[in-house]
């Protein structure tokens, strides 16, 4: 594409980690458990006690950010380490911790992004219903969120409710990976999500309201996958477009317009799905606009008629999964795959801002993206991850296709700063710039290590991505 516009002048490089995943130090200073802490992803793969050490290595690893240029640094909060209970006292080392990071950051002239809610719900609040029980858990959401406004927001400016709500809702009804295991049935599965749709809604309403004084912006942060048919058939279009509702804009309508999508409810309906919403739910989610969308971007979806009558499947909640009579998840040819099955889809970057922006006129920022490989260092200390540097350039290229196009972009915030803990493939699968010694249970030394993409995104920023073409 010719005449591709410049990215915007502060435009938000940098990239992102979760508490799980990253900080550790999962029973120190007070810090309460989550449901995380005790999820069992295979005796192969390494827990979250660990991690990355963020918990201790934040300056040092802040350090190297400012080493790269970063301009913003999503993380988010554990909700543990500030109520470890997920509601009664706080706990002044939690809040301590994350003031010395925010501090940091902001010493480093890097602005903090801070997701509020990645995954990691509170082990005492799981045992009393967790999202099932609304009467608990909101208000202990809204507690919590609103002690980060009051602590912290002097220095954020950019806040980011919950983090992928449709992976946490499509994972939890086919094998309940954030509930335990527990796997629930559809009209269970769906009222979590409703509650999860009143916490995002609680929380953009109470920081409106009380905190615009401090002249932030707030939003959720879906993941997107564009989803297409599998061939012209007119069948497969209703395919694609049914999987778009229920992998994608179910929950961006209902963040934005505060609704439910009337091809959801028809599914709902169809599976005698009957959800307990209260009399002024729909009131109170149509007054919580967000500011911006974020969402992570890893892969698209493609899809085929389905009229079968068999069980609800998953093959992974980022490749697809199929919906009996709706759509059924296929291969795309056209596509290469990451060493994970993951279709490499820089063109579907470009397509995803476009259909969200489209639909939604507001600034979007990308919370994730990035490809996870198994890796080992060299002995000269560094990791040619040119793949990496591949995957970033053309998926660059093709925001900036998207911002010449006249699309909003305000940030970029690739998966991950750090090497961390995959939920899924433990150390084994690496996301980051930043290489971290050690394996799935071989602490070693956690020493970091640049990688070679560490300084192709370091003269990237430096140019404000204007050397991408």
């Amino acid at each position: 594409m010719k005449n591709l516009s410049n990215f915007p002048k502060g435009f938000l490089w940098g990239a992102s980690i979760s508490a799980y995943q990253a900080e550790g130090a999962t029973a120190k200073d007070g810090k309460g458990k989550t449901i995380m802490d005790i999820a069992n992803f295979g005796e192969e793969y390494c827990d979250f006690s660990v991690a990355s050490d963020f918990y201790h290595h934040y300056k040092e690893d802040i350090a190297l950010m400012k080493e790269m240029g970063f301009k913003s640094f999503r993380f988010s909060i554990s909700w543990a380490r500030i109520f470890p209970d997920g509601e009664g006292a706080i706990n002044k080392k939690g809040i301590e911790f994350y003031n010395n990071v925010i501090n940091e950051l902001v010493r480093n002239n890097i602005k903090p992004i801070v997701t509020i809610f990645h995954f990691d719900t509170p082990l005492a609040l799981e045992e009393k219903g967790g999202w099932s029980n609304r009467d608990v858990i909101l208000p202990a959401f809204d507690k919590y969120a609103d002690t980060l406004f009051k602590e912290y927001g002097d220095r954020v400016k950019h806040w980011i409710t919950i983090n992928e709500q449709n992976v946490i809702t499509i994972s939890n009804l086919n094998f309940g990976m954030f509930s335990k295991g527990k796997r629930f049935t559809p009209t269970e599965t769906f009222q979590k999500n409703h509650v999860l749709f009143m916490a995002n809604a609680v929380a953009i309403n109470n920081y409106k309201k009380n905190y615009s004084h401090q002249k932030g912006i707030i939003g959720p942060a879906p993941n997107h996958s564009p989803t297409y048919p599998k061939t012209t058939k007119p069948e497969d279009q209703i395919a694609a477009m049914n999987a778009g509702v229920m992998r994608n804009w179910m929950y961006f309508d209902a963040y934005v317009r505060g609704e439910y999508n009337p091809i959801a409810l028809k599914y709902f309906k169809d599976l005698g799905i009957k959800l307990d919403i209260k009399k002024d739910d729909l009131d109170i989610m149509k007054q919580a606009k967000p500011d911006f969308l974020g969402f992570n971007y890893y892969t698209s979806m493609t899809v085929e008629y389905s009229d079968t009558s068999e069980l609800t499947k998953i093959m992974d909640q980022q490749v697809g999964f199929d919906i009996p009579g709706m759509f059924k998840a296929v291969k795309n040819d056209k596509l290469v795959e990451s060493p994970y099955g993951w279709a490499i889809d820089p063109l579907g970057l470009r397509y995803s801002f476009r259909e969200i922006y489209e639909r939604y006129r507001l600034p979007l920022l990308i919370t994730e993206n990035g490809i996870g490989v198994k890796e080992t260092l060299n002995k000269d200390n560094t990791v040619n991850d040119d793949y990496r540097i591949d995957y970033y350039h053309k998926h660059i290229v093709a925001m900036r296709e998207a911002i010449s196009e006249g699309i909003e972009v305000i940030g970029y915030n690739p998966w991950t700063a750090i090497d961390l803990v995959s939920t899924h493939q433990g150390f084994s699968k690496r996301y980051g710039f930043i290489y971290i010694d050690r394996d799935e249970k071989d602490l070693k030394e956690m020493k970091r290590y640049r990688k070679k993409s560490f300084f192709w995104y370091q003269e990237m920023i430096k140019n404000n991505g204007d050397n991408i073409m």
